[in-house]
């Protein structure tokens, strides 16, 4: 029987805190064997706070060696939180997006920017060698195009209004969402 998407999440973070690895059977290897970018978000399920979220932005290896990945880095190494303690497991949400691959948003302006941008679309911002993305889903908390893109200009590490400057590049994509 093939896991799904969040379950190969849970079953690795379980083994982790087991001391072992947790080995997919073939079935779903095959299943998820294409290579494909994803993220894995780790909520408290009570209130819905964040707990984690690490992905990748690129597809470079098989989706389910991605998303096994993205449950440990998003438990223990997302560095805006303490690593996940083994009694938190059982109250966590876990959130599985998979992405497109990301295309580039061509504007002559920021008027044209804001009107092409979408709250279906994931948004990647780099300017010089920093960067940052939002997730689709964090349209929900975040409504207004203008302050979405000023706080994922802050989560850049760069002032709210560099969003607006020249060489600000910005890349979009979708997601398949998959959540416990």
């Amino acid at each position: 029987m093939v896991l799904k998407l969040t379950e190969i999440a849970r079953r690795t973070l379980e083994a982790y805190f087991e001391g072992k690895q947790f080995e997919l059977d073939e079935e779903t290897k095959k299943q998820f064997e294409e290579k494909k970018a994803s993220f894995v978000t780790l909520t408290l399920n009570k209130n819905g706070d964040l707990r984690g979220c690490v992905g990748s932005l690129e597809a470079n290896k098989e989706l389910w060696k991605d998303i096994q990945e993205n449950a440990l880095n998003a438990a223990f190494k997302d560095t805006r939180f303490q690593a996940l303690e083994k009694k938190e497991l059982n109250k966590v949400e876990i959130e599985v997006s998979v992405l497109s691959t990301p295309e580039r948003l061509e504007f002559e302006n920021t008027e044209e920017l804001l009107r092409k941008i979408t709250n279906k679309m994931g948004i990647i911002l780099k300017k010089g060698f920093l960067s940052a993305t939002f997730l689709p889903q964090v349209w929900n908390q975040i409504q207004s195009k203008q302050k979405f893109l000023e706080q994922l200009s802050i989560k850049a590490g760069l002032n709210k209004d560099a969003w607006k400057e020249k060489d600000a590049k910005f890349f979009y994509y979708y997601v398949d969402l998959e959540t416990e």
